[in-house]
């Protein structure tokens, strides 16, 4: 059996929920769809039994109704593996990750900033990178976002 069957299986055995929301791409690639409810424990389940100890990136997306994180996980093997978490655009909560991947701050920063999300248990800080006198209710990746009028740019007294 691959050894991407055999995390496949893994993650299964432990999260039934995660059933029918993995796929292996090809050889050395995975995607997996997980609920909020269960991210930690299967984050925690990724990096402590099953060697997925690096953050590579974490992409963000405007879906629509919903925003959802992508989380690039490796092991030292090559074998990359895509968590996806979508949570409803209206109240678009994830929790940080930054105790298990402490390089994780600037891109939860991001979602901040960029897509509006809500990071529980980052930090205090700095914005990043929008700068601080940026509106902190506008989202620039989201879909419905506006660009300002040239004649009055975001940040800039007219």
């Amino acid at each position: 059996m691959a050894k991407e069957e055999e995390i496949q299986q893994a993650l299964i055995s432990g999260f039934p929920g995660l059933a029918g929301k993995m796929r292996i791409q090809r050889s050395r690639r995975m995607w997996a769809e997980v609920a909020p409810a269960d991210f930690t424990g299967v984050l925690e389940f990724l990096k402590a039994k099953q060697g997925f100890g690096i953050l590579c990136t974490m992409t963000g997306l405007d879906k629509g109704e919903t925003l959802a994180v992508i989380y690039h996980l490796a092991r030292n093997d090559g074998i990359v593996l895509n968590v996806e978490v979508n949570v409803p655009k209206i109240n678009p909560v994830v929790q940080s990750v930054t105790g298990s991947f402490p390089s994780a701050d600037l891109y939860e920063r991001e979602l901040v900033d960029l897509l509006g999300f809500k990071v529980e248990g980052l930090a205090e800080g700095f914005r990043y990178p929008l700068t601080d006198d940026w509106p902190k209710d506008a989202h620039p990746l989201r879909k419905d976002w506006k660009t300002p009028p040239a004649a009055s740019p975001v940040g800039k007294e007219g």
